[in-house]
């Protein structure tokens, strides 16, 4: 094929992984808000006339410190579930952005790349897990 050129083809592939990349944060970041603004409805229908207790903090119910009760309240349909299951959503998306970047350098050979993102990815899952198994 005459014009045929490797590097313009490897720069469509970068530009199709960024473009990608961009439409999975986005999405991850308007799905997270549109759940966190259900729940806040939610929150609000059913508590929303309850006085405010200012004066003594009161730190998050226990069902809501791990995955599984967030789980379990937002398909219960109670507002600080649905809201922390959108904020989980928000936490997920760059992890999300970071898996995904794996496979598009494997896709594209790049093994340093493939090295330096599982190694990011390692990271920020041992993280998350290590926080929530500390609560």
């Amino acid at each position: 094929m005459a014009g045929f050129d490797i590097a313009n083809d490897r720069s469509w592939t970068d530009k199709r992984m960024e473009k990608f990349i961009g439409n999975l944060l986005r999405a991850g970041v308007l799905l997270s808000a549109m759940v966190v603004l259900c729940g806040a409805a939610v929150y609000l229908v059913r508590h929303g006339h309850a006085p405010a207790n200012y004066r003594a903090f009161q730190s998050e119910p226990s069902d809501l410190r791990s995955v599984g009760g967030i789980l379990r309240d937002a398909v219960a349909l109670r507002g600080r579930g649905i809201i922390q299951l959108g904020l989980l959503l928000l936490i997920a998306t760059p992890v999300a952005r970071v898996a995904f970047s794996i496979f598009g350098f494997a896709e594209e050979h790049d093994r340093l790349y493939v090295i330096v993102a599982s190694i990011v990815l390692l990271v920020l899952l041992y993280s998350l897990i290590g926080s929530a198994w500390s609560v």
